[in-house]
């Protein structure tokens, strides 16, 4: 959001559970690859290059055609099948135990009322009932990723812990102990929390010492990656986030396509940030990231989202966009050309004044003193004026000498990029977290792009592969696993 400060060196966590941000290189998958696995990859969703055309009209098979196209899932099934009983996944207590390790009823609704607390909403009726399903599933992977880390004799200390418990707190504005109370409010606890924290924090060491070590890439693939991108250079690249929701045939996929539309006016409300969103509902792999399909270009997409995305502007939600096997909401947070200088990558030397309100004013105080902030902005002379400015009326500097435009907000790159040095943008902001503006001190312009070099390439690769590695050991975990549901 706008009103978001964005001259802090550290962002404020999207989730109780983002603890750790994800690592993304310079060259960010410009090579073509990653893109497209991350596009396509989606825990069922085939490719649209794979998907059957639709029919013109009634068709006949025999039965031998029958066999053969069922026996294409290697299970040698049936060609007639008959359910025995009656079956509903869906309806199932939220118990089980996982390996010996008890999840209780009560661990799934604190977990749920925690992702209601991170992301401001009350989530109720079907809602809640489909998430206390999803939210099973997540509670028996991170069990499962804890006793595997456990069997390689990592634990996570008590110490910890407690560090992460506290440093999160901050990401929320509070003390320890008022999130403590804060989580209790919510129908959570400090229980819940903690247990996701050391899922995480202990997976990750897991990976770190199990999976890293053993993740090797050769010279020659390097030389490729470095071929293609040499190749690529001047295509345009989208940097996009997704969150996918399976849909079935029929009502159920209309009432999947109904609730995708209900999300995306959430998330136009702009209380909670998209990743939020991507994290708890997605249903794609990319759910571990918060949704990020890092920089892909359209020819890695399936058309239906082609056409979408190079129909949007950078900052916009598109969809609901129906796709093979469901339907996907995209954010385009950012376009580039592939080694082609963008003026959104020069590197500016700001000041940020910020003007607070005290809590109660009556509405017509708080336009006057933003008026006088106006006012006082457009006298502003150079850098040199604004600390001397904002002493004058109350305001607060922050100084930061390293932020790209790209950076910013959308809605704030564009008026940046036409500010000569000296100048201020309009103030923006809200009453509750104050009324700030930018005064522009300083930019050095971004050169052309240049190929990464071969560290960044392979460090780049090796961390792909080690997520995709993370992704094959928890299919195994959960293969291996006995499950009881209660």
């Amino acid at each position: 959001m706008v009103n978001d400060i964005w001259l802090t060196r550290g962002r404020r966590a999207v989730a109780a559970g983002a603890l750790a941000a994800l690592a993304s290189g310079v060259w960010a998958q410009q090579s073509g690859n990653a893109p497209a696995s991350k596009a396509q990859q989606r825990n069922g969703a085939p490719a649209a290059a794979n998907a059957p055309a639709p029919s013109t009209g009634p068709a006949t098979t025999t039965a031998a055609e029958q066999r053969a196209a069922i026996d294409a899932s290697g299970l040698d099934l049936p060609a007639n099948i008959q359910i025995f009983g009656k079956v509903d996944p869906d309806v199932r207590k939220a118990t089980a135990i996982v390996n010996n390790t008890v999840i209780t009823g009560t661990d799934v609704d604190q977990r749920v009322a925690l992702i209601g607390a991170a992301n401001n909403v009350k989530i109720q009726g079907e809602e809640r009932d489909r998430l206390k399903l999803q939210v099973l599933r997540q509670l028996i992977d991170e069990t499962l990723q804890i006793q595997e880390a456990k069997a390689a004799d990592i634990t996570i200390t008590p110490q910890e812990l407690n560090q992460s418990f506290d440093r999160l707190s901050g990401n929320f504005k509070r003390s320890p102990a008022a999130m403590r109370t804060y989580l209790r409010e919510s129908g959570s606890s400090e229980r819940s929390l903690r247990r996701q924290i050391e899922g995480e924090l202990a997976w990750q060491r897991y990976l770190r010492r199990r999976i890293e070590p053993s993740t090797n890439v050769g010279e020659e693939e390097v030389k490729s990656v470095l071929a293609r991108l040499e190749a690529a250079k001047g295509q345009t690249e989208y940097n996009l986030k997704e969150i996918f929701l399976r849909a079935p045939e029929g009502a159920a996929g209309e009432q999947t396509y109904n609730r995708a539309r209900a999300m995306v006016a959430e998330i136009g409300k702009q209380q909670q940030p998209f990743e939020a969103f991507a994290r708890q509902y997605s249903e794609a792999s990319t759910r571990a990231v918060n949704g990020d399909l890092g920089w892909v270009r359209t020819s890695a997409l399936p058309a239906e989202l082609t056409d979408a995305v190079q129909q949007m502007q950078v900052g916009q939600i598109a969809g609901p966009v129906e796709v093979p096997g469901g339907f996907s909401i995209l954010y385009l947070t950012d376009r580039r050309q592939v080694l082609t200088a963008d003026p959104r990558d020069a590197r500016l030397s700001l000041k940020q004044i910020t003007i607070r309100f005290p809590a109660g004013q009556e509405q017509a105080q708080l336009n006057a003193r933003a008026a006088d902030f106006g006012k006082s902005l457009q006298s502003i002379q150079g850098c040199g004026s604004v600390d001397k400015i904002a002493q004058g009326i109350g305001a607060e500097v922050v100084d930061n000498d390293t932020v790209r435009v790209r950076d910013l907000p959308p809605q704030l790159q564009e008026i940046v990029l036409r500010m000569q040095v000296g100048q201020a943008t309009p103030p923006f902001g809200n009453p509750q977290e104050g009324v700030r503006a930018l005064v522009l001190c300083g930019r050095d312009e971004s050169r052309d792009g240049q190929l990464p070099n071969p560290e960044q390439v392979q460090n780049q690769l090796e961390q792909q592969r080690v997520n995709l590695r993370a992704l094959q050991k928890l299919r195994d975990l959960r293969r291996d696993a006995v499950v009881e549901y209660r």
